[in-house]
């Protein structure tokens, strides 16, 4: 489980079809084989660990339902470790779970910030609501604005300067992720009512 606040950029030091190796610095910290790092939303389990990299295994599955496959050595990436029992929460609740890619379409300047509009699948738009949260490339954001087939959210400075969106252009893929909590409330909404009655708790023996 991670909170969507990206740690730190890290490096593409190798890549191949069945892994990747990341150059990275606060990420590395108290990090152990066998735990759970974000990169660019995706989790993904440490394999290896050397003084200034670790590497994970990416399944072929991943690197086409995700934007990891389209990386080459030297690119940038946002990473966070995972969430430690009793930490702050400062984004939200965010699985690693990439739902699919979204295609980033307009950057606009807005005083210090950056409105940033990104399409996204129409399977993904039902779960997108205006001041909802949505993860991109594992960046815990705000929607400002929807429409049937895009969202907006808005880029402080710091969010510009920290993570690899800042870098980005129209055109290029990133990772989405809905919040789990509007897919729990779905799936809760489709369950059929309860048939429990008070007549039909006569009718079987539990009534006077």
């Amino acid at each position: 489980m991670f909170t969507g606040i990206v740690e730190e950029i890290g490096r593409v030091k190798a890549m191949s079809p069945k892994g990747l190796t990341i150059s990275a610095r606060k990420a590395l910290e108290g990090t152990k084989l066998g735990d759970s790092v974000a990169v660019n939303g995706v989790c993904l389990t440490v394999t290896r660990l050397g003084g200034s990299s670790f590497s994970v295994d990416v399944m072929p599955e991943t690197l086409r339902r995700t934007n990891l496959g389209g990386l080459r050595s030297g690119d940038p990436v946002n990473l966070e470790r995972a969430l430690g029992l009793g930490d702050r929460l400062g984004g939200h609740l965010v699985q690693g779970h990439v739902d699919a890619t979204g295609k980033l379409l307009s950057f606009t300047p807005q005083g210090d910030a950056t409105i940033v509009a990104v399409s996204a699948p129409p399977s993904l738009m039902p779960y997108i609501v205006e001041k909802g949260f949505v993860a991109v490339d594992g960046i815990s954001l705000t929607v400002i604005e929807r429409d049937s087939s895009s969202f907006k959210v808005s880029l402080v400075a710091y969010t510009q300067q920290n993570t690899i969106l800042g870098t980005k252009k129209p055109g290029e893929l990133v990772n989405l992720e809905v919040d789990i909590l509007a897919k729990y409330v779905e799936q809760l909404l489709k369950r059929p009512a309860s048939r429990i009655s008070q007549e039909f708790l006569v009718e079987h023996g539990f009534g006077v």
